[in-house]
């Protein structure tokens, strides 16, 4: 296999949401970064990712993609996750020679990408990843909980918890929901 010189590690949180962006982060780590406990942010605390995005930050090039609820409801899930994965891509400050994308599904950019299952798991830099966009998105959610008291965003970040359908039962649907997400009606029809 041909050496690359310039990896980037790409990896999205979101999709199974019933509310929020979906988020995507594209990461370079700089030679010789020693980053600890770099792995699938879903084996993580809050905490946890918290600490270990500083570090990532500090020994990497990254940069952040975002699709919107909006941009979601018209495109679809898939094509909305692609969407910010290419938007993190191309935002980066320094051009990859290889994008190494956590999944089975890659946006066309570059020419240059690669799907690998698990990669958050095996692949530091899209481990990295994992942890910059869960991160990011995290954040966002917990602003708009703020806004939207009646979810416990602050808690769940979007996802369909106990609370958060109660919340949706009790006071339906805001702008920050996914309208067209098919589990969401069928809570709703509960």
């Amino acid at each position: 296999m041909k050496k690359y010189k310039i990896i980037a590690g790409v990896d999205e949180v979101g999709r199974g949401c019933l509310a929020g962006p979906v988020v995507s982060a594209a990461v370079i780590l700089k030679k010789g970064a020693k980053i600890k406990n770099l792995k699938d942010s879903k084996k993580l605390t809050f905490k946890q990712r918290i600490k270990i995005s500083k570090d990532i930050e500090n020994n990497s090039i990254f940069s952040i993609g975002v699709a919107s609820v909006k941009e979601i409801e018209k495109l679809n899930i898939l094509q909305a996750s692609l969407l910010s994965m290419k938007r993190a891509i191309l935002s980066l400050s320094k051009k990859p020679n290889l994008v190494l994308v956590d999944g089975i599904f890659a946006p066309k950019v570059l020419n240059k990408c690669k799907t690998v299952i698990k990669g958050d798991e095996k692949i530091k830099c899209i481990s990295a990843a994992s942890i910059l966009a869960k991160v990011y998105r995290d954040k966002i959610m917990i602003r708009m909980s703020k806004k939207f008291k009646n979810y416990s965003w602050n808690k769940n970040f979007g996802y369909g918890t106990k609370e958060h359908i109660m919340g949706l039962k009790k006071y339906g649907l805001t702008a920050m929901h996914r309208n067209n997400f098919k589990p969401i009606h069928k809570m709703l029809l509960k």
